[in-house]
């Protein structure tokens, strides 16, 4: 993953309403949520959601797809896994003796 994808995905997430957002859609599963519900449990403002929806979509942290009548929102699970493998990916690299921390344990 490039620096420059992960400094955005991170930046979005500074957000206190985008994070609430993302949360949301995690926790709904791959099964996604209706904008319309999103809005209804976090008690967002149409325009608010949406403008906050697209920043995350943007960076590619949330995908959109259209049921019928219905726009639902997703979570992209593997965006997300690979932010989080980044963070950990070079964990206690410069630490003497971390590897062997780990295996003791």
């Amino acid at each position: 993953m490039k620096l420059d994808d992960v400094a955005a995905r991170l930046e979005a997430l500074g957000n206190t309403t985008r994070l609430k957002i993302y949360r949301a859609l995690v926790r709904a599963g791959h099964a996604g949520m209706p904008v319309g519900r999103l809005q209804e449990r976090l008690k967002i403002p149409a325009s608010t959601l949406s403008h906050h929806i697209k920043t995350l979509v943007s960076v590619g942290l949330i995908s959109q797809q259209r049921e019928g009548t219905t726009l639902v929102c997703h979570a992209e699970y593997g965006t997300m896994q690979g932010l989080v493998d980044f963070l950990v990916a070079e964990c206690c690299a410069d630490e003497a003796g971390c590897g062997n921390a780990k295996s003791a344990a």
